[in-house]
């Protein structure tokens, strides 16, 4: 007799509670817990965080670690919850796979909140140079603490969280790990954005260095057909870790609880 075995799918976690369910999606150098600060501003709601493969608890994961293979890792990992009813928020690389999903229209999708987002077409600055330079950034902990202090970040963060990032940064597979900066941060998948069919909020950092407020505006909301969008004042790209609060104020004021 033949037996098919279960593709393996990611690791998540699932806090039940309320819907419709928050499924969050992390960063390039992040990982489920990148949420916690958000999580924990979120009791009584149903909550799904994932650690991409190749990153953190799925690190052991094969590729390859295209933003096409994390998207149908999601929608997998959505069904294997039994989550039929639900919002995708997006973090910068988490909200170009967010919008890949949507754009795949599954059922039970209600909208997305793109976090800092992956702009649908690439901003000017994603030359083959800036691409090169930034595949190196998490090489060492040296290399991360000056990404995370100087260019992901625009406020001062408790040492604890501090640390998380740079654990995090360095938990990826070599091969996950290049992938974003090499080829997927330089994706346009406009004509995939086009189709996303469901409300969608963008939510950009006053002062994020990596996806300003300018390049959102420009290369993401207008291929979006029903897009609000907003700035969370005083914060860099690092949003679910510099202002967690006005977050989530944000995602439940978007998608309140039924």
């Amino acid at each position: 007799m033949n037996t098919m075995q279960p593709a393996p799918l990611p690791t998540y976690d699932h806090q039940p509670g309320s819907g419709p369910t928050l499924v969050f999606l992390h960063y390039w150098g992040g990982s489920a817990r990148t949420w916690d600060l958000v999580v924990e501003r979120l009791p009584g709601r149903d909550v799904l965080t994932v650690d991409f493969r190749g990153w953190s608890r799925s690190r052991g994961m094969s590729g390859p670690y295209t933003l096409r293979r994390l998207a149908d890792d999601t929608l997998a990992v959505i069904a294997d919850a039994g989550v039929t009813d639900y919002v995708l928020v997006g973090h910068s690389m988490g909200g170009k796979v967010a919008q890949l999903v949507a754009a795949t229209r599954p059922a039970g999708l209600r909208g997305i909140v793109l976090v800092g987002s992956g702009p649908a077409r690439p901003a000017a600055q994603i030359t083959p140079e800036y691409r090169e330079a930034l595949s190196h950034a998490y090489d060492s902990d040296e290399s991360v603490a000056e990404a995370r202090d100087h260019i992901l970040t625009a406020t001062e963060l408790p040492p604890s969280v501090k640390a998380r990032i740079l654990t995090d940064s360095r938990a990826g597979a070599d091969a996950a790990r290049a992938e974003w900066p090499l080829r997927g941060i330089a994706e346009d998948i406009t004509e995939h954005t086009r189709t996303v069919g469901v409300p969608a909020l963008v939510i950009a950092g006053e002062n994020d260095r990596v996806e300003p407020v300018d390049v959102l505006r420009d290369n993401l909301v207008p291929f979006l057909s029903q897009a609000d969008f907003a700035v969370i004042p005083n914060t860099g790209h690092l949003i679910p870790l510099e202002a967690p609060g006005e977050l989530v104020d944000a995602i439940t004021a978007f998608a309140p609880a039924a």
